[in-house]
């Protein structure tokens, strides 16, 4: 009787050693969220009225201090209200000094928590910042006379007609600006003669008109016009043989005294 043929245990195929665990998967880090496209950490927001008057101001007090000549200040403020963007107004300013004092911390980098300035020779400004409203539709709206004139004034006009008349007013502010908007109408600016005035704006159909002045005195009120026509008139100057009262004397008639 055959015996049963035994496997030959060096011919046996070796045992595979069992496979080691493979090292757990550290945990992923959630990504951090990513910023809305809004977000504004390069100075991409948005200017206002109230922002570009404020630089504006700087502007005045440099010029007040000799530290621009009038030209630079001219092209400055005319950069002022073309800026749509923070990041925009703080170069104008990043060479100034601080309006708090005469060797004030440099402007830039500051622009939007400046204590704004009230030369010495002005009255007292309205505090609440009120904006005069001037609305002419299909009719006509006239300011003249001895009259406080506010920080901002807006005036629009639509098949009407707006007479602005600063020549006797009192500035209670070294800037005053007044946005006139005129849509099939007119709105017509008069100053005195030895102020500043200075204009940015847009004619369509129409004509937006600001003839520049540059007052001699530094101290001298500035006033600045915004706005378009569309199909109408915006004009903005002196009148002549109107000035501010003894502009350079202690009376100062029409600086609010």
């Amino acid at each position: 009787m055959d015996l049963e043929k035994q496997p030959d245990p060096a011919q046996q195929p070796a045992a595979t050693p069992p496979e080691a665990p493979a090292p757990p998967t550290p945990p992923v880090a959630p990504a951090p969220p990513t910023a809305p496209a809004h977000a504004d950490p390069q100075g991409s927001l948005r200017a206002s009225d109230a922002d570009r008057d404020r630089i504006a101001e700087i502007l005045a007090e440099a010029l007040a201090q000799g530290r621009l000549d009038a030209a630079e200040h001219a092209e400055r403020v005319e950069a002022v209200y073309r800026a749509k963007t923070m990041g925009e107004l703080e170069p104008i300013v990043r060479d100034l000094p601080a309006t708090d004092g005469p060797s004030g911390a440099p402007a830039g980098g500051a622009a939007g928590a400046r204590t704004e300035p009230v030369p010495a020779a002005y009255g007292p400004e309205d505090v609440e910042g009120n904006a005069d409203q001037l609305v002419a539709v299909f009719s006509s709206t006239t300011r003249k006379g001895r009259w406080r004139v506010a920080r901002r004034t807006n005036a629009f006009s639509i098949f009407g007609n707006i007479e602005i008349d600063l020549t006797e007013a009192i500035f209670a502010q070294p800037l005053t600006t007044i946005n006139a908007t005129s849509i099939f109408g007119n709105v017509e600016i008069r100053v005195p003669e030895n102020i500043s005035l200075r204009g940015t704006g847009t004619g369509i159909l129409g004509n937006f008109e600001v003839t520049s002045l540059e007052g001699v005195d530094p101290q001298a009120p500035l006033v600045v016009v915004n706005g378009y026509a569309v199909l109408g008139n915006v004009e903005a100057r002196p009148k002549r043989g109107k000035r501010v009262i003894d502009l350079q004397s202690k009376p100062r008639k029409h600086l609010g005294h």
